[in-house]
Parts: structure tokens; sequence; C-alpha cells
């Protein structure tokens, strides 16, 4: 009967939901529900599980806003996104750091068009979102990942907005993003300017929290108080979404009498959870499984690499200092790991919420909880540390990574940097490229000198949408290497397959040459 009564009371209250603030996020239906089911479950806190993810999704209505956990496929509620699919709801707008892929995770509710809008930081290779989106069948306000996760945090703890120096001087803070696609392709909807302040000479950008009325999360364990545990690096997003939701639901692997969790074990307290379901069963699909390959087998991914592109592996890693913390971003700079001097120890951060990061399991040993923010399997080192997305990017805004290695589509002679989207062609996402570049570390860039034949990558400016503007200190290509300086670029070493007029007629901007220009390979001088 209580059940019932929450349920239907949930219900009344959503009778004229659907109030929306300027960015699109709902708020006031939010905060009306929430009264509802909070003074309902006032009266019976400890009975918080629900039989089934159908019952507990059930008064989910049109229009609502819904965080959802997750990073890739690691983590997300997956019962939860099948029971509200079948339940029907329409006009989401759903928050998530990305929507799965085609036909699993939140890509599920893309397939049934439940979802009207999506809040997130990564595209990547789900082409159902892309297309739906580049069609305007789907509105999306892109937001850097960190800043994502800070503005659930922050919707959670009270917080109305804060400043961050992510995304200074890009779509994201100068507006112009486009937000919805006529189906010509012509912007109908683009994004707001936002607000800018100067803080201690740096630029800062006001971002506002954001507030759900429904969140649904994935954890391992609970207790029947609603006491949350996480595993591995599943955690990621969940704890964030699920306090900034005005009703959390969580679907757990296990459920265990109160008591029986170690309250220092605890990672999500209960005061957070409204409704707990054990999953029946999971999938926990892996979108890439990568399994450590012996040294010598010329099969595996270092071993089809070109020669250039070799290059650029080697180099990468001689940027690596004894102690560094670091973060590598997908494809080269992750590869370059392979080669770290046996002198130097550094500690490799994920931003799904792992340091320490290790090498990929064994053939067999995968475990779909722990991945890289590629979305690679991945294992732990002895000293390694787990913890949720807002942390991980209080580390690198905070500027506590030493240094950030990433590719690029685009890079300026003053530094600027584009590598996540091509208007109306393609549409990646910044993930967290724009927190990680806006923090004040060192930034160096591994990127092809040329795209597909032989256009212009390094120019006077920047044509394509910056991930950050005078973020980059170094681009290592497969021709050269180049310093970012106050005056330009400045070359201080070439492929010894090379020469300067081929750097000259393969580059899209001057640059000055360094009278101690030494060999990519060997470091020895060039002449």
């Amino acid at each position: 009967m209580l059940r019932c009564a929450i349920l239907q009371a949930a219900r009344r209250g959503l009778a004229n939901h659907g109030r929306r603030d300027a960015t699109g996020i709902s708020c006031a239906g939010a905060g009306s529900l929430a009264r509802i089911v909070r003074a309902t479950f006032a009266t019976d806190a400890s009975n918080k599980v629900f039989e089934s993810a159908e019952a507990a999704v059930a008064d989910i209505p049109n229009g609502a806003t819904i965080t959802v956990g997750g990073f890739g496929l690691c983590g997300i509620p997956e019962n939860l996104i099948d029971a509200l699919r079948k339940q029907g709801a329409t006009g989401l707008t759903a928050v998530s750091n990305n929507a799965g892929v085609d036909d699993f995770g939140l890509g599920r509710l893309l397939e049934t068009k439940q979802v009207k809008r999506m809040v997130a930081s990564y595209v990547g290779e789900n082409k159902l979102f892309e297309r739906q989106y580049l069609t305007g069948e789907l509105e999306v306000e892109l937001t850097p990942q960190g800043t994502l996760a800070e503005r659930m945090r922050a919707g959670g703890a009270g917080i109305a907005a804060f400043y961050t120096p992510t995304a200074a001087g890009t779509w994201v803070q100068e507006g112009g993003c486009p937000v919805k696609y006529n189906a010509d392709g012509s912007v109908a909807v683009m994004s707001e300017p936002r607000e800018l302040r100067s803080f201690g000479g740096r630029s800062f950008v006001l971002e506002e929290a954001i507030r759900s009325d429904f969140g649904i999360v994935k954890a391992w364990k609970a207790d029947t108080r609603g006491n949350l545990v996480f595993k591995g690096t599943a955690r990621n997003f969940n704890p964030e979404c699920a306090v900034a939701a005005q009703v959390c639901i969580a679907e757990v692997e296990e459920i265990v009498p109160a008591g029986e969790l170690d309250p220092n074990e605890i990672h999500l307290a209960g005061i957070y959870v409204h409704r707990l379901v054990k999953g029946p069963s999971y999938e926990k699909r892996i979108e890439k499984l990568t399994v450590s390959q012996p040294a010598n087998d010329s099969s595996g991914t270092l071993g089809k690499l070109g020669p250039g592109r070799l290059r650029m592996v080697k180099r990468a890693a001689k940027e690596f200092k004894d102690g560094m913390y670091v973060n590598l971003g997908i494809g080269i700079p992750t590869l370059s790991s392979n080669f770290v001097p046996d002198d130097v120890r550094i500690e490799l951060q994920s931003e799904n919420g792992l340091l320490g990061m290790g090498p990929y399991p064994a053939e067999g040993k995968a475990d779909p909880d722990m991945i890289n923010a590629g979305k690679e399997t991945v294992t732990t080192i002895p000293g390694s540390a787990l913890f949720s997305s807002s942390e991980s990017f209080a580390m690198v805004r905070g500027g506590k990574v030493d240094m950030t290695v990433l590719g690029a589509l685009q890079v300026s002679s003053q530094g600027d940097l584009a590598n996540w989207i091509i208007p109306g062609k393609m549409v990646k996402g910044m993930g967290g490229a724009m927190d990680l570049v806006s923090s004040g570390s060192r930034v160096v860039i591994t990127m092809d000198h040329t795209a597909k034949g032989g256009v212009h990558k390094i120019l006077s400016e920047c044509t394509l949408p910056l991930t950050g503007k005078g973020v980059v200190n170094r681009i290592i290509t497969d021709l050269c290497v180049f310093d970012v300086a106050e005056s330009g670029l400045h070359l201080v070493e070439i492929a010894d397959e090379c020469d300067v007029a081929t750097i000259r007629a393969n580059t899209g901007c001057e640059f000055t040459i360094a009278h101690d220009l030494v060999s990519m390979e060997s470091g020895k001088a060039r002449n």
C-alpha cells in the first residue's frame, strides 16, 4: 500500500510538470515532485527496496529530466534503462556523460526516440546519437566532462553556480554551439554565451548547477538503508547523478541488511538514495575489450603502426619525467606509456576515476568494471586509487596532474587547440579534453603533421571550434617537434628522414628554427 501511495502521490505532483530553466534543464517541476516524494519517504525511510526496476521507474513522467550514471558502458543502470524503455515516458532530458552505443545503454532510449534532449560531454562511437543530432531529431547540449560532473555535484550540494577555467574562449563560453539542427543541416538553436570573469589574471566561466527530477544509477552493493558501494571504475558519474537528483533510484547487484556494510567502505550515503532495486541479471557489455600482448608480438597495436606514428609514440615517451602524474589521451598518447624509460616512474591518471592505471589484463581476465577513459579494459597496480568523476576533475583543475598528452585536429601557432568537432559533419564531443587543457598544466600534442591529401593541421589560426585557447606547450608530429613560444612556433627537433624544407611545405604557418636543432630519434645535432 505504501508503494502505491508513493507512486500515486508522485504522479499527482507531476501533473503540471515541465517548466525549465534557461539551460533547458528541468527545475521547478522537480522541486514540487521532490517535496511530495520526500515527505512520503520521511515516514518510512528504511523501506527503500522496490520489487522490480519496472516498479521503481513507473512514475517517471513525460518531460522529466533524468541524470544517468555510467561512463561508456561501464557502470550503467542497464535494468533501469530497459524498464524505462518499456514504461514509455517521452520528451525526456537525459543528463549523462554519454549515451552508450546504438543498441545498449542510453542508446536504447534513443532508439525509441524517448529522449528529446541530451546533456553530455561525449558522443563518441554512438552513430545513432550523432545522426539524430545532426538531422535535428535530438537537442544536444555538449558540456565538458569535468564541468558536467561538477554541475551535478554542485546541484546536489545546493550550490547554484560556480566559476571554472574550463572552456574559456571556446564555443561553450562564447556561445554559438549548435544545440539543435534543422532537417536540412542548418542550425535551428545555438547555445547562449556564458559569463566570463577574471580571477588572479586567469579567465573563468560561470556554470550553473544541474538538478534532475530523477537519477538512475548503478552500484555494486547496497544495504537496506540505501548506502552504496561501487566497484572499480564503475563509480565514475554515478555518485554525481545520484546527489543531483530529487529522487534517486539505484540498481545494485546485491542488497544486504543494514549493518552488514562497514561504514568505512560506504562510498555514497543512503540519504541520497530513495529507491533500491536488485538487478535480476547484468550483461555488462565491454565496449573495447583490450588484453595484453607479448612484447615481441607484431600483431598488436604497436606492431601495426607505420614508422611515422611509431616515431611519435617513442618521442612522446621522452616527455615523461620521474614522479610525474600524467593523463594520456586515446591512441598514440596511451601507446607512449609502453616506452617509459626504466629509470622513470609515472602515475597515469584516467579521468573516469583511476589513478595508477596498470597494463591491459591478460586474456580471459578482463573486468567490465575496470576500464580507462578510452573505454579499454585495464588493471590496477600497487598503490592505485579509485574515485568519482567529480573528484577526478578536481585533481585536473587543481593542477595536480603534471602533464596531459592528447591528439588534435588542428593546432595554431599561438597554441590554440581544436580536437572535438567538425561542425555539421563529425561530432565526437569534447569529453574531458577542455578540462585537461584548461588546468594550467603542461599540454603536449601528438598528431600526424598533415591530414589526408596533405591538408595542413598546424595553422596560423584554427578554423575549427577550439578546445582551448593558448593552451599547447609542445607539438610532436611524425615529422618534427615544435615548441609553442610567445612569438609563435619554434622548431626544436626533426625526423632523420626529413628536412626543414619539407617541414615548411607541410606547415600552414611561419616558425623559427632552433640553433641547436636535433634528431627526434637520437637527440643528436642536425646540420
